[in-house]
């Protein structure tokens, strides 16, 4: 489980695919050392196993279903990925429960300047439109947001400079694919009722 408070932007160092499985190289300024190998890190949202690790970068590997699922099939050398590592007992959740499930990719339709934030508007899958309700929790490319305006299969978040600053955000533009995660309550939810 994570928050969907980013830790670091790490930089993809390579990619390679090995036989049906893709691997990433990250480096990272999280503490590399402290990481086991098996752990869980959310990387641009997607919960990934770390399988390999060095001083300063940590590797993992992307199953066909996450990249079919994903934006983790257009990372590239050089690419800027949010980070997150798992929670540990006692930790603080400061943003919301998130699993590193993407459900799916949104289109980032425009960004707004709405004075020192920005409002950023996402086109979603309409199989997803039912999941987002204003007021509720998403996570795009791991970041814990809450949606401020929902219209049938499109919504509005509101990014604080903080956020611009320290994630992979402030490098979206429009047209850019991103990874959302519906918030779980609302997975539940949908499902006990039968939707």
């Amino acid at each position: 489980m994570f928050t969907g408070l980013v830790c670091d932007v790490g930089d993809i160092l390579r990619i390679e695919d090995r036989g049906g499985i893709r691997y990433g190289r990250i480096r990272t300024g999280l503490d590399v050392s402290a990481m086991k190998i098996g752990a869980s890190i959310a990387c641009d949202g997607c919960c990934l196993t770390v399988v390999d690790k060095e001083a300063v970068w940590f590797g993992v590997e992307m199953s066909n279903e996450t990249l079919a699922k994903t934006t983790l099939g257009t990372w590239q050398e050089g690419t800027k990925v949010n980070l997150e590592q798992s929670l540990k007992l006692g930790d603080e959740i400061g943003g919301h429960m998130v699993s590193g499930h993407v459900d799916g990719v949104a289109i980032l339709e425009k960004i707004m300047p709405d004075g020192e934030a920005y409002r950023l508007y996402f086109q979603v899958p309409e199989i997803l439109e039912r999941y987002i309700a204003p007021k509720g929790s998403v996570a795009l490319n791991g970041i814990s947001l809450t949606v401020n305006e929902v219209e049938g299969n499109r919504f509005v978040v509101c990014i604080i400079p903080h956020t611009w600053e320290v994630t992979n955000i402030g490098l979206c533009k429009p047209e850019d694919k991103i990874n959302l995660e519906i918030d779980i309550l609302a997975r539940y939810v949908a499902r006990m009722l039968g939707k």
